[in-house]
C-alpha cells in the first residue's frame, strides 16, 4: 500500500509541476509577443508611417487583445492518469499506439495554436 500512496504523491507533484511549467511558458510567450510587437511598432515609427502616439495606442491594443485571448482560451481537458500494476507491462503494439496518440495530441495542439494566430 505504501507503493500506491507514493505513486499518488508523485502523480500529484507531476500535476503541480506541469501547471507551473505551463504558466511559465504562457508568460514567456506573452513577453516574446510583446517584444515582437514593440519591434514592429518601432520600425513603423522609424519609417514615418505612424506617429509615436499611434504607435503607443497600437501597442496597447495588441497587448490587450493578446491578454484577453489568453484569458478566454478554453482550458485543456485534464489528462487521464493510469496506474499500472507490475504485471500490466505494455506490449510493443500498445507502446506504438501510445506514441501515435501523443503525436496526434501534439498535432491537435499545434493546429489550435495556428487557428488562434491572427
Amino acid at each position: 500500500m505504501a507503493g500506491f500512496s507514493n505513486l499518488v504523491q508523485k502523480a500529484f507533484y507531476l500535476g503541480v509541476g506541469l501547471a507551473s511549467y505551463a504558466g511559465e511558458k504562457a508568460n514567456d510567450t506573452l513577453l516574446e509577443l510583446r517584444g515582437q510587437a514593440q519591434k514592429l511598432v518601432d520600425e513603423l515609427v522609424e519609417r514615418g508611417e505612424i506617429t509615436a502616439d499611434e504607435a503607443q495606442k497600437m501597442m496597447n491594443d495588441m497587448m490587450n487583445r493578446a491578454q484577453s485571448a489568453a484569458s478566454t482560451a478554453e482550458p485543456e481537458a485534464p489528462r487521464r492518469i493510469e496506474i499500472l500494476e507490475d504485471d500490466d507491462i505494455p506490449t510493443d503494439e500498445q507502446r506504438q499506439a501510445e506514441v501515435l496518440r501523443q503525436q496526434v495530441d501534439a498535432l491537435r495542439q499545434e493546429l489550435q495554436q495556428l487557428r488562434k494566430k491572427p
